[in-house]
């Protein structure tokens, strides 16, 4: 309207009135933030990061001290270590983003950053104690962290183990138990920090700060405690396994194909086991430095998927290819040595033409042994995909011969029935027009 009240001859007064009405309730959204747990679980990822990058930093200045033989890429273990806390931070934290109140994210995240905050106290205390860097602030304590920090990380495993797929234990008859796991490595740690004796190496000449009088009954009363706290941490992972396989028994529909993956993740960890007992008995460091820190790796990605439900019909296609590759490289490298060697012999002088006779023949058998092996792994490991291939195939060959569409539809979902075992099936057809 005017100033003097007349209608405007350009539009209707009412109409604006219910453009501005509808402009105000269809106005822009204010854009949503993330929840907090998110915000906080990539928070403390991005922590993790700086801590990492100042654990390299201090291993710099421990070389640089002349100690380079206490700097942790000396021992070559930083790789494995990293790629351990980066898995299981990164799961974690889009576990949390994704399911915020579930504990196995929070355990991973932690179990990750675990890692790397520990080798960030060790590297301080090392170049303030061991290779001469001065009197710095907190030092022994950061060592006493670094020599019984540890014992964070199988508790966490045990945790983890425990807790997947549900984010609960089995049954409500575990939770005793998981307060003894719970307080196993907190003991622990309180047991080594009173204990007068020296800490591990490469802590050997450093005395706790929490440290009681020297001598006693009390010093063999804690080593026996610390000692039984580090075996109970220790038992708690075979404790987890074993709860898995009773959810497992339990187990019906989606959470059975959850542990499935959990599954997988457990026989690796008794192929890390024996890593590592090999690596400890021949004395090789690297061998089960490597194999513990390689099941860590893959332990985050298979309780990610497990939690998530991502892929979980994969898992049967997962292992037959990644055996089936396994032979085709085992196979095929023999066979490549096996021609290097033969030519070698009957061409002395042009080792190189041997070279190339043999990579020429592996590239030649390389797609038909392929099929063949995938064949027979599939025959072997994964025999319900086996059935079903050969039963899509032969009703493909049917079905150039077949005329009668009822007889043709039930015939399909017979098939369908038969290979994709769904709950219900049919089929529907359009009608000619």
């Amino acid at each position: 309207m005017t100033e003097g009240g007349e209608d405007r001859p350009d539009g209707d007064p009412t109409r604006e009135r219910h453009a501005t009405t509808a402009m105000a309730v269809t106005g822009a959204r204010p854009a949503r933030r993330p929840p907090w747990p998110a915000v906080a679980a990539w928070g403390l990822w991005g922590l993790g990061t700086l801590a990492a990058l100042a654990a390299a930093w201090l291993g710099q200045l421990i070389r640089r001290a002349g100690r380079p033989d206490l700097a942790p890429l000396a021992a070559g273990d930083v790789v494995p270590v990293l790629l351990a806390s980066v898995s299981a931070a990164t799961v974690g934290a889009v576990l949390v983003s994704r399911r915020p109140r579930h504990p196995v994210g929070w355990l991973l995240l932690g179990l990750g950053l675990s890692l790397i905050f520990l080798g960030v106290v060790s590297d301080y205390a090392i170049y303030a104690l061991l290779a001469g860097g001065g009197p710095l602030p907190g030092a022994r304590w950061a060592a006493l962290l670094a020599d019984t920090g540890w014992v964070l990380w199988p508790a966490a495993i045990g945790f983890v183990l425990l807790l997947t797929p549900t984010g609960s234990p089995p049954s409500p008859r575990w939770r005793w138990w998981m307060w003894l796991a719970a307080a196993a490595p907190l003991v622990y740690m309180l047991a080594e920090a009173l204990e007068s004796s020296p800490m591990d190496p490469p802590f050997g000449s450093v005395i706790s700060p929490m440290a009681l009088a020297a001598g006693g009954p009390a010093d063999d009363v804690l080593r026996v405690v610390d000692w039984l706290a580090a075996l109970l941490t220790q038992v708690a992972i075979l404790v987890a396994a074993g709860s898995l396989v009773v959810r497992f028994r339990r187990a019906r529909g989606v959470e059975r194909l959850q542990l499935r993956w959990v599954a997988l993740a457990a026989v690796l960890a008794g192929v890390a086991a024996i890593g590592v007992a090999a690596g400890t008995v021949t004395g090789v460091e690297a061998v089960w430095v490597w194999s513990s820190y390689a099941y860590i790796v893959v332990l985050p990605l298979a309780i990610g998927a497990s939690v998530l439900r991502y892929r979980l019909y994969d898992l049967d296609r997962i292992l037959s290819r990644t055996l089936a590759w396994t032979l085709l490289t085992v196979l095929l490298g023999l066979g490549y040595g096996a021609i290097v060697v033969l030519l070698g012999r009957l061409l002395p002088d042009r080792s190189s033409l041997a070279v190339a006779g043999a990579t020429l023949a592996v590239a030649a058998i390389f797609q038909p042994a392929r099929r063949r092996v995938q064949a027979v792994v599939d025959r072997r490991f994964n025999r319900h995909r086996y059935d079903a291939a050969r039963t899509i195939q032969a009703f493909s060959g049917r079905l150039r011969q077949q005329v009668d569409l009822d007889s043709l539809s039930a015939e399909l979902l017979a098939v369908t029935d038969q290979t994709m075992q769904p709950t219900t099936v049919s089929l529907w057809l359009r009608p000619r027009r």
